[in-house]
């Protein structure tokens, strides 16, 4: 038996190890094209690969998370304009560890729990802008040709206008990275293909270079590639006010994003992640990142497949490619260096495109119209806007959603009760009439956007209102919100009006606390809030009762 579980064991090492080693050496092309797409230093990108999804695997609860630059994110930096700052380098780095603190603080404060408030219709919308964002934005590096215009949309467009002006040599090298990704993702190679890829492209370059002498740019024409690791650097003080929307902004989205990791993904004992422990991995590894010179990271659902399509077993495996990495910076960045530009662009419009689901968008056209208004709004601003700030107006719109439709959602029941003790439900009448006992039972959330229907679905008062008696049943609510407070007291001083009252049921001491601060409580008299008990219905049944001796008597 022990035998059999050192076997076991090694052979989950060597798996672990070949699944490391392919997620490793295609993270080498894949970090160098995120710094790309935040318009930073591309080796901004690879040492964030490389630190931030070492740093985070010692404490993320997801095995197999792999915490690297998104494409959502990338999209953020390069709206975040660091250029415009002293140090656009050490600007960047500051940011990477703003975004982890805040990531950090979120995962201290459980916030995981609070990501399931995203609505769908939100994150379909932006997750398909940010895939046509992606595309936008590498047409250039594609195309040879840099469009004019205030936003990805109008630089595009002009781009499209220019088309003669396009460098066919660097068209060519594009295309073809594309055109080997789509035949290999059909083979057995899967996600090593982007590797390939990227090498058949800049091997086209280098032709072309040779013997066409068509000037297709090279990583090492942009930026010195070096033979070593980074050192670590200290943020720049000064720049954090001016990083501080766009850090909580890349928490937002990198937390949204490595949810859905920790959701998609399984652990390596079938149990679920624990998303807030995955948020304070997530910000160990934006502080490592920054620390040695790397730019924001966040869960990223493309790294942690394949690590799982790889065959992976454990943690280590993300260890083993942190290390393949390091080797082949250290050792082979001469070869960096000579990766194609359009190659990397190439790489990465076939990530938008991947990005951009018409399933999900037609599922939450078919859901209704307010969610696909929802979904569309977020999808234009995503757009036309800095991406920071339309992941804040996402949020702000996911919550005025969430409340919209809770509101929306409160019904309030007419209760009939029998002298046997049983109870039925119907639609409440529209008027209370004379010498009537009406029991009402709200259902969904009292809080202050549902006031307004929850009054508007009370029965009226009017000229034959006399004498009666209306009960409404708090069963289950733990607190009343101010407004709902005032609902109830115009309720109760109108029937009072038409010589007739209101009854309340609660079960919680912390309403009748409530009732009483508000001064509702003496209003209605102590004897007209009943304190529910363990047995369900016996408070409403007293009410009632009392409620019935009541109208006979007068």
């Amino acid at each position: 038996m022990r035998a059999k579980k050192r076997r076991l064991r090694r052979r989950d090492i060597v798996k672990d190890a070949i699944a490391g080693i392919v997620l490793g050496i295609e993270s080498v092309p894949d970090g160098l094209a995120s710094g790309l797409l935040a318009g930073v230093n591309p080796l901004a990108g690879l040492y964030a690969y490389l630190y931030g999804m070492v740093g985070a695997a010692v404490l993320t609860s997801s095995t197999f998370m792999a915490v690297q630059a998104t494409g959502a994110m990338a999209l953020v930096i390069q709206d975040a304009n660091l250029e415009t700052r002293p140090d656009p380098d050490r600007a960047l780095f500051t940011l990477a560890l703003m975004t982890g603190l805040v990531m950090c603080i979120a995962g201290l404060l459980k916030g995981g729990r609070l990501i399931r408030f995203v609505p769908a219709d939100v994150m379909t919308g932006f997750i398909t802008a940010v895939g046509v964002n992606i595309i936008l934005g590498q047409l250039s590096a594609f195309t040879g040709y840099s469009g004019e215009g205030s936003n990805r949309v109008t630089r595009s467009i002009d781009l499209l206008r220019h088309i003669p002006q396009w460098s066919i040599p660097t068209v060519i090298v594009g295309a073809v990275t594309i055109l080997t990704i789509v035949v290999l993702q059909r083979t057995p190679v899967g996600g090593f293909g982007l590797v390939i890829a990227v090498v058949v492209g800049s091997l086209t370059a280098a032709a072309l270079n040779l013997w066409v002498d068509a000037r297709v740019p090279l990583l090492g024409d942009i930026v010195v590639v070096p033979a070593g690791l980074p050192l670590p650097t200290l943020p720049s003080i000064g720049d954090v006010p001016y990083l501080l929307i766009p850090a909580v902004s890349l928490a937002l989205v990198g937390l949204i994003q490595g949810a859905g990791v920790s959701a998609g993904i399984p652990t390596a004992s079938g149990r679920p992640a624990n998303a807030s422990r995955d948020f304070i991995g997530q910000g160990v590894g934006n502080i490592v990142s920054g620390l040695f010179r790397g730019m924001p990271v966040g869960g990223s659902m493309s790294g942690s497949s394949l690590l799982v399509t790889a065959g992976a077993r454990s943690k280590l495996a993300l260890f083993v490619a942190g290390v393949t990495m390091a080797l082949v910076i250290v050792f082979a960045s001469g070869i960096v260096a000579l990766t194609a530009m359009p190659a990397l662009a190439g790489l990465l419009m076939t990530i938008g495109y991947a990005a951009i689901k018409p399933s999900r968008v037609y599922s939450v056209v078919k859901s209704g119209i307010l969610p696909t208004a929802v979904m569309t709004v977020t999808f234009v601003l995503t757009l036309v806007i800095p991406l920071q700030f339309a992941v804040l107006a996402g949020v702000g719109l996911g919550i005025i959603l969430f409340v919209a439709r809770q509101s929306n959602r409160l019904r309030v029941r007419q209760v009939h009760l029998d002298a046997s003790g049983g109870m039925r439900e119907s639609d409440p009448p529209a008027t209370v009439g004379t010498r009537e006992v009406i029991v009402l039972q709200p259902y969904g959330s009292l809080f202050f956007a549902s006031a307004p229907s929850f009054e508007r679905q009370l029965p009226s008062v009017d000229e034959e209102t006399e004498g009666s008696v209306v009960i409404i049943r708090l069963r289950g609510t733990d607190e009343l919100d101010l407004a709902l407070i005032d609902s109830l007291r115009r309720y109760a001083r109108s029937l009072a009006a038409a010589s007739s009252r209101l009854k309340l049921v609660i079960s919680e001491a912390a309403v009748r606390q409530q009732l009483a601060a508000s001064g509702l409580l003496a209003e209605l008299g102590e004897e007209n809030v009943y304190q529910g008990t363990e047995w369900i219905g016996k408070a409403v049944q007293l009410a009632w009762a009392d409620a019935q001796r009541s109208v006979a008597r007068e």
